[in-house]
């Protein structure tokens, strides 16, 4: 089995960090590889950013066709999902959801912790997107702005766990997502000090990802999602472009 993690975001070190938690948590014999955006911006913080971002996943799924099983659309908010899946015959599957999802199993609420506070209401769209307001406690964030990377992770590591703990305690929620391509492969050190069960979303779309592929699920012909009527278009990438007149 061929899992392809697709970041339209153009820093590698972020992709890296994404492609390392995913192999870490990936079956025996399921390779799993990872391609990052040639353009865009370096890390989508906003409704407008998201917007340029999922045209180019679309893009670069286009490109993963034959080089995967299924593919993972790697930045929290999920840009460009709904119209992957209308277009793409592989399962693809978003982080966003993938993390909600699996933290629905686990208890009645979840709350969604990230690192800078830009990235709230983003997220919150997400959610609704998702249908799942009902079962998210909220959205929290440090109140600053994203740095580096390493400040992500590292240097804001311990308010981020004072800003989980006491989300938890406030909201009465009964699991915690780490929201964010900065914090991906973090969730294992975080059980030690957060007090109920944390999602890692790159962790949470491999295992469905894998799912999926088992499942041996079909492109729909029918409803909402089944593939759109071929249509010509104008300055788009080759192998979208043909995508979109069926030619592929």
């Amino acid at each position: 089995m061929r899992i392809l993690i697709v970041n339209p975001n153009t820093t590698e070190e972020a992709t890296t960090l994404m492609l390392d938690a995913g192999r870490a948590a990936a079956s025996p014999g399921v390779a799993v590889e990872a391609v990052t955006a040639l353009r865009g911006v370096p890390y989508i913080v906003s409704r407008a950013e998201a917007q340029i971002g999922g045209a180019i996943a679309l893009e670069m799924l286009a490109e993963a066709e034959g080089a995967c099983d299924a593919a993972i659309l790697a930045a929290f908010g999920d840009p460009g999902l709904f119209g992957a899946r209308e277009l793409f015959n592989f399962p693809v599957i978003g982080i966003s959801e993938a993390a909600m999802l699996t933290a629905c199993m686990l208890g009645g609420r979840f709350v969604i912790v990230t690192f800078a506070s830009a990235l709230r209401g983003w997220y919150r769209d997400c959610v609704a997107m998702h249908r799942l307001e009902g079962r998210c406690a909220g959205v929290v964030a440090l109140d600053r702005s994203f740095g580096s990377l390493e400040e992500a992770r590292e240097a804001n590591w311990t308010a981020l766990v004072a800003l989980a703990n006491t989300a938890i305690a406030e909201r009465d929620a009964d699991v915690a997502i780490l929201a964010g391509a900065p914090l991906s492969g973090l969730a294992a050190r975080a059980r030690d000090v957060i007090r109920v069960p944390v999602i890692d979303p790159i962790v949470a779309a491999v295992k469905q990802a894998e799912a999926l592929v088992a499942l041996r699920t079909v492109k729909a012909s029918q409803g909402s999602f089944q593939r759109p009527a071929p249509k010509a278009s104008t300055g788009l990438s080759a192998t979208l472009a043909a995508y979109l007149e069926h030619k592929r």
